[in-house]
């Protein structure tokens, strides 16, 4: 369990790695097409830093309310509560504010740039449908979420990934219209700007690609955590198969907020083949082997 967290963390932030070098030399490009290829890197390093920090400090509330969200206390949803206050005290961490969204649908996520900031929302289908280690199970995964920052993690990946896909049409309109001449490049300068108009075209595809290899870790990584937090993997398992075989809809989730979910809540085809949740069954086989 604990070769699978530290195995998730270090690719993670490998990817996380990769991304910011994928800009910077996106930022290259661009003042190659510019002709001044540092001033091109800078200004992609200082955009990715603002648009950061705003989804940093304001993408929780954003998503909560994207999602209908609404708060609850111990007078609604007794059980609910005084599990989410009872796995905090577990985990050591500050009680997340608790929201509850009215769906018949199995399903739960985490928000929040920090454990101080943060948030834990279930809907009432799993209220409903779940038993009480089930629901402690999808809990801890959610908790795990926090404790591991994977939501700040997350919301700075989604970031990055509209930052690139901005670089590239930024160079491409630039090409289009003869921006620049690159006299300066020389042919090292030419080289790299060929090939950084091809990634550009790419750039969109590698960065979603690339998202999803960090979504599909984290959830690897909140499974084996969540796990031994409540100390009993069968319980998120048995929850799993529950949500794997639910049919219902969450008509409250859209491809924006689809990755925060403890499972992928958009269940056509299309939306499955590119999940940024790994295979269902493949998390409940690791859970079963802990």
């Amino acid at each position: 369990m604990y070769d699978e967290i530290a195995s998730n963390q270090r690719k993670t932030w490998m990817i996380i790695i990769f991304f910011v070098a994928f800009i910077a030399f996106l930022g290259y490009v661009l003042g190659l097409v510019w002709a001044d290829p540092f001033v091109g890197m800078a200004l992609a390093v200082i955009v990715s830093l603002v648009f950061t920090l705003i989804s940093y400090y304001s993408g929780d509330k954003m998503l909560l309310k994207l999602s209908g969200a609404r708060p609850t206390d111990k007078k609604l949803h007794p059980h609910l509560v005084n599990t989410v206050e009872g796995l905090a005290i577990a985990a050591g961490m500050p009680t997340p504010q608790i929201f509850i969204i009215e769906s018949d649908a199995i399903n739960a996520f985490a928000t929040g740039r920090e454990p101080s900031h943060s948030s834990v929302t279930v809907t009432t289908g799993a209220l409903k449908k779940l038993n009480r280690t089930e629901l402690e199970g999808v809990i801890g995964h959610e908790m795990s979420h926090i404790k591991n920052y994977d939501i700040r993690v997350m919301m700075v990946t989604v970031m990055l990934v509209g930052i690139i896909a901005l670089l590239s049409d930024v160079i491409l309109r630039s090409m289009w219209y003869g921006k620049g001449d690159s006299k300066e490049a020389g042919r090292a300068g030419i080289i790299l700007l060929v090939i950084g108009l091809i990634l550009a075209i790419l750039a969109p595809f590698i960065a979603e690609i690339l998202k999803l290899a960090v979504s599909r870790r984290r959830e690897y990584l909140a499974d084996a955590s969540g796990a031994l937090l409540t100390r009993h993997p069968p319980g998120l398992a048995s929850a799993l198969k529950k949500i794997r075989d639910d049919k219902t809809v969450l008509k409250q989730a859209t491809t924006a907020t689809a990755p925060l979910y403890i499972s992928n809540p958009l269940k056509d085809k299309f939306h499955s083949l590119f999940s940024t949740h790994p295979d269902i069954n493949d998390r409940i086989r690791r859970l079963e082997q802990m």
